[in-house]
């Protein structure tokens, strides 16, 4: 059995109180809480071999170099992509998801085109390929999902055709927890000819991924999420796709030769790293996923299924109360809501108790809209938590609904 107490030690902010109370951090699905060890990296990187990278023949810049290397190599690894090349460091999983929609969408798509787009999305994986589609002429549908939370991946027949140049889907979804069926989307997207885009935020780090057997074209996750620094994320592209792409940002590391007749740019995956990167981000992500692997993390996923079922069982039995995302296989989400009572009142009160969790839309509009709510409050589980925990946002929910009706 996983015991999360033998990991807590090792996340120094679950020790501290809010408002006179133990924190009870319930929102690792916006942005999960560091372990020391990554707090460690990036701290001994500024202290004692802070240089930037891939510029200098100087000592520090050589470590440097050689760590952002590593880092690479590792994430390579941790996702299953075959080549290190494949590895794209960038700002967030939004920013590669931009430059998808930028570098690929701009030279691949045309007028006539169309793009499908499930109906659980994050903005981060509607609004590049809304601008985009603007700019081309190209026609967005929407894959619909239903009141229990699952995608009707059964639709795609009638929305895919031999104009459908690319189906961005998530891998789990940030409000409803649900985890589609990527391999069957990914198999009838090919089948017409459309690239895949994964947003993989939410699925790899519960339960993460191999890319190479899911066959997705593209896949993007945020460092932040998988308890690593802020200002890093990943890009991943199969090589023979990302060849074909122009940079999406120019400048410095991502040149081979400049000159003002003609520019040449540097091979993978520095074509796409542009500028200055966060290096130390990207090595603090790559001590994160060290410690991640070095747990067990098929119980780390079955600790966070048990306590996210025990939740929904206790908040079920709270008069009022709806939990959205019913689906069998769903990520450690809870989102709800209180007839009669509104999601950030409820947060409020929460917050009061020491108890932290997400309330408003989640960056999921077109999904609040699905179900004619103006926001939801969200439990988001991380490994961290425990029954305890969980017992203690239903007290505070239950005292919260008393007080608000």
């Amino acid at each position: 059995m996983f015991d999360p107490n033998n990991i807590r030690k090792d996340f120094p902010i679950l020790s501290r109180e809010v408002n006179g109370k133990p924190l009870v951090y319930l929102d690792s699905g916006a942005t999960a809480q560091k372990p020391e060890c990554v707090i460690e990296t990036v701290s001994r990187m500024y202290r004692e071999q802070n240089a930037n990278i891939h510029r200098g023949v100087h000592r520090l810049s050589e470590e440097a170099t050689q760590l952002y290397e590593q880092a690479r190599e590792r994430v390579r690894g941790f996702i299953g992509a075959a080549q290190r090349e494949e590895i794209i460091f960038t700002a967030g999983a939004t920013a590669s998801i931009n430059t998808v929609a930028y570098a690929w969408g701009e030279k691949f798509l045309q007028a006539g085109d169309n793009i499908i787009i499930s109906q659980m999305e994050h903005h981060s994986n509607i609004v590049p390929w809304q601008l985009v589609a603007q700019r081309k002429g190209v026609e967005i549908r929407v894959l619909p999902f239903d009141d229990d939370g699952r995608l009707m991946v059964e639709q795609l027949d009638s929305l895919l055709d031999a104009n459908t140049r690319l189906v961005a889907v998530t891998q789990a979804s940030n409000t409803l927890g649900t985890r589609p069926d990527l391999k069957y989307v990914i198999a009838k997207a090919h089948a017409v000819g459309a690239r895949v885009m994964v947003d993989g935020c939410q699925g790899v780090v519960h339960g993460g991924v191999n890319v190479a057997e899911l066959d997705c074209d593209f896949y993007a996750f945020s460092g932040h999420k998988l308890y690593a620094p802020t200002g890093i994320g990943v890009l991943y592209g199969k090589r023979q796709i990302l060849e074909q792409m122009p940079p999406f940002l120019c400048g410095g590391d991502m040149v081979d030769r400049v000159s003002f007749e003609r520019t040449t740019y540097a091979e993978l995956p520095l074509k796409f790293e542009a500028g200055t990167s966060n290096y130390v981000g990207a090595i603090g992500l790559g001590e994160a996923i060290r410690y991640l692997e070095s747990l067990d993390l098929a119980a780390v996923e079955a600790h966070e299924k048990a306590l996210m079922l025990y939740g929904e069982e206790l908040l079920s039995g709270i008069d009022g109360l709806r939990i959205y995302g019913q689906t069998q296989d769903k990520c450690s989400i809870i989102s709800f809501n209180i007839e009669g009572v509104h999601h950030y009142d409820l947060g409020m009160i929460l917050d009061k108790l020491g108890i932290a969790i997400r309330t408003g839309q989640h960056c999921a509009e077109p999904v609040m809209a699905r179900y004619n709510v103006t926001g939801m409050c969200r439990a988001s589980i991380a490994m961290y938590n425990t029954r305890e925990e969980i017992e203690t946002l239903h007290r505070g929910v239950e005292r919260a609904v008393r007080m608000l009706r």
